[in-house]
């Protein structure tokens, strides 16, 4: 069994250097974009939408050359464990879930994916066997036609100073940059030389 061009070993050892270490859910979503990539024809470049921010979008980033960097890769927050990959120029594509229905049949992945155990009681050995036998089989998949306004990639347009802060940003911001509106994460910063 492999994972896109990978052996499920060789896959492995990427997750670990790329996340830190072989996270279930990169594993598992691993088997997810290799399934979805298998649906779709080739030849085509294809833009990504992420339902979570775990995990999911470095098996994305492993395995198409969609980035967050690049913009190929768009991630929505909607807690869900899915992920579509799209044509870039119609919308049209494939989203693949993980549907509650089939999960059910691994203990170990439903436990995992519900949080039914503490990350100190799980079996992470049976887990990995688990996910590595089931594969993309705990998921469905879906035809689906994605939004004008996600499809449309934006351009920043023209960069201004900030007067407030003067560092550059996307003048469409208006007259601060969105840090200076209050949209800063930053609870205190000071600038050192």
């Amino acid at each position: 069994m492999k994972v896109g061009p990978y052996s499920i070993e060789a896959f492995c050892e990427l997750v670990r250097t790329f996340h830190g270490y072989p996270a279930p859910g990169v594993m598992l979503g691993g088997f997810m974009v290799d399934a979805v990539l298998r649906k779709l024809p080739g030849g085509r470049l294809y833009d990504a939408l992420c339902e979570t921010a775990r995990c999911l979008p470095d098996a994305i980033q492993l395995l198409t050359p969609c980035t967050v960097g690049n913009g190929w890769l768009k991630v929505i927050n909607l807690g869900r464990f899915a992920l579509a990959l799209y044509d870039k120029s119609n919308g049209q594509g494939i989203r693949v879930f993980v549907d509650s229905e089939k999960i059910s049949r691994w203990r170990e992945i439903h436990d995992w994916y519900y949080k039914v155990k503490k990350k100190a009681e799980q079996d992470g050995e049976r887990l990995f066997e688990e996910i590595k036998t089931a594969g993309a089989g705990v998921c469905s998949f879906e035809a689906v036609q994605v939004k004008r306004g996600i499809l449309d990639n934006e351009s920043r347009g023209g960069m201004a100073t900030c007067p407030e802060c003067a560092e550059g940003y996307p003048s469409r911001d208006g007259a601060l940059c969105l840090a200076c509106q209050g949209e800063s994460p930053y609870a205190h910063k000071q600038r050192s030389p």
